[in-house]
C-alpha cells in the first residue's frame, strides 16, 4: 500500500511538472528575476527533486525489510515462466521419444549431467535430525568431485504445511527420485511432454494417477497423498550448485508447478499438472546429450545405490563387451552422499550389497574387488565389474539410437541447429 502511494504522488508530481515546467522561467521573467536568478532557481529545483528521489528510495527499502522480517527463512518459490498455451512441435523432442527397442515401455532416458549431481541421498533419519523443535531445519550442503572439479551441493528444504497448521521441513529423498523418473518416462509419451528449442524450456504434463499407475507398473507403490507430496517437496525445496564455490545454477526439481486444488482433483482425478524440468534436461535435449537405458530394469532395484551404479554404468561403460571390463574406485562412490554410515566397513558392505543386486537383476555378470591398504587400513577399493550379455545388448541399442539420431539429423536439409 505504502508503494501505491508512493507511485500516485510521483505521477501527479511528474504530470504537475510537464505541464507548468515549459512556462516557470517565462513566469520568472515577469517578477524581474534576472537570467542568473532565474538558472539558480531551476537548478534548486533539480537539487529538490533529487533529494525526494533518494529519500523515496531509503523508505521503500525499510519497509522491505521490515516486511521481510516476518517472513520464513524459506525462499518462497513463485513461478517465474508460464506454460505454453499451444502445442510446440519439437523435433529434439521427437528425437528424445524415439528408441531402438522391441517394447518401448521398458526404457527411457538418462542425463548423465544433471544425475550426477547429488540431490536424494538424505534418509528420513537424517532429516528428522535436521529438523529443529519448531519442525524447521537449515539448508544442507554436500561438497564433492566431478571429472577433477570442486562442486558443492545445497538443497533448502521444502517448508510444508501439515495437519496442526504448522510447517514442517523435508528434503527430496527415495519417493522424490522415483517420481522424477516417472516424469522423465511420462515426458516421452506423446502430448505429455512441450519442449521450446529457441527458450530451452521442457515441460512435462501428467497427472497424479499417471504418476501412481506409472510407479505401480514398476513395483514401487506409492499413494496419492505420497505422490502430491513429493511433488509438493520437488516444486518447493531449492537446490543450488556450485562450481569451484561459484554458484552455476539454482532452481527447483519441478519448476514453475502448475497445479490443481483440492476441490478440482476431488471433481477430477484424472486433472492435468504441468510444469517445467531443470535447465540440465533441457540443454540435454536441444544438444542430443542424453542416453537411452532400461528403466523397468532400473526401478527394479530396491537399493538406492544399486541404481546409482547402473546410471554410472550406463553413462560411462558404453562400449561394455566381454573382453574390456570397467572398474571405479569406492572414494568415487562417496561422492553421492549414499555412503554416510558412521564406519567405513559397514560402507563398503553396502557397496558390495548393491553390486550384488546388480548381478540379480542380471546387469553385471560378476565382479572383483581390489583392497587397497595402508599399513592395515584400507584407504580404497578398486571394483571391477563384468557386464552381463543382456547389460552389453542394451548398450549396443543405445549406441544404435545415438548414431541414427546423428544421421536424422544430418538427413535433414537444412540441417537443424542444435541450440547451446
Amino acid at each position: 500500500m505504502r508503494l501505491l502511494r508512493f507511485s500516485g504522488f510521483y505521477y501527479f508530481h511528474f504530470a504537475f511538472i510537464g505541464a507548468f515546467a515549459p512556462y516557470w522561467s517565462f513566469y520568472l521573467q515577469t517578477l524581474v528575476f534576472n537570467v542568473l536568478e532565474i538558472g539558480v532557481l531551476i537548478s534548486l529545483q533539480i537539487s529538490v527533486l533529487m533529494s525526494l528521489l533518494m529519500i523515496t528510495r531509503i523508505l521503500i527499502d525499510n519497509t522491505n525489510k521490515r516486511g521481510s522480517e516476518f517472513t520464513t527463512p524459506y525462499t518462497l518459490y513463485m513461478p517465474e515462466k508460464k506454460p505454453p498455451e499451444k502445442y510446440i512441435k519439437s523435433l529434439q523432442l521427437d528425437l528424445f521419444s524415439q528408441f531402438v527397442t522391441n517394447d518401448k515401455s521398458e526404457v527411457s532416458n538418462t542425463v548423465e549431467i544433471w544425475e550426477s549431481i547429488p540431490k536424494y541421498f538424505l534418509t528420513p533419519a537424517q532429516v528428522k535430525k535436521l529438523r529443529t523443535d519448531t519442525g524447521h531445519a537449515d539448508p544442507y550442503e554436500w561438497n564433492y568431485t566431478e571429472k577433477g572439479s570442486y562442486f558443492t551441493v545445497r538443497i533448502q528444504p521444502a517448508l510444508i504445511k501439515q495437519g496442526n497448521n504448522k510447517y514442517q521441513a523435508f528434503f527430496p529423498g527415495i519417493t522424490e527420485e522415483l517420481v522424477e523418473e516417472a516424469l522423465k518416462k511420462i515426458l516421452t509419451i506423446q502430448n505429455h511432454g512441450i519442449h521450446d528449442v529457441n527458450k530451452v524450456e521442457t515441460w512435462v504434463r501428467f497427472s497424479l494417477r499417471m504418476v501412481l499407475k506409472e510407479l505401480a507398473s514398476r513395483g514401487r507403490d506409492r499413494n496419492i497423498n505420497q505422490i502430491k507430496h513429493a511433488i509438493e517437496v520437488m516444486s518447493s525445496c531449492v537446490i543450488s550448485l556450485s562450481k569451484e564455490k561459484k554458484e552455476i545454477w539454482k532452481g527447483s526439481i519441478l519448476q514453475d508447478l502448475v497445479t490443481v486444488g483440492r476441490e478440482e482433483y476431488l471433481a477430477d482425478t484424472d486433472a492435468q499438472h504441468i510444469g517445467r524440468l531443470p535447465l540440465f534436461i533441457s540443454h540435454a535435449i536441444n544438444r542430443l546429450e542424453y542416453r537411452q537405458f532400461n528403466y523397468d530394469r532400473l526401478m527394479s532395484c530396491d537399493e538406492q545405490l544399486s541404481r546409482f551404479i547402473y546410471k554410472k554404468l550406463i553413462n560411462r561403460y558404453r562400449h561394455a563387451n566381454l573382453i574390456n571390463n570397467y572398474h571405479f574406485m569406492f572414494s568415487d562412490l562417496k561422492n553421492s552422499g549414499l555412503l554416510q554410515q558412521s564406519r567405513e566397513i559397514d560402507n563398503r558392505r553396502k557397496v558390495l550389497s548393491a553390486l550384488d543386486e546388480l548381478k540379480e537383476k542380471n546387469i553385471i555378470a560378476s565382479y572383483e574387488t581390489d583392497e587397497r591398504k595402508e599399513s592395515r587400513a584400507i584407504t580404497d577399493v578398486k571394483y571391477t565389474i563384468f557386464p552381463s550379455n543382456q547389460f552389453i545388448s542394451e548398450q549396443k541399442a543405445a549406441n544404435k539410437r545415438v548414431n541414427d539420431t546423428e544421421k536424422q539429423i544430418n538427413d535433414i536439409s537444412p540441417p537443424i541447429l542444435i541450440s547451446n
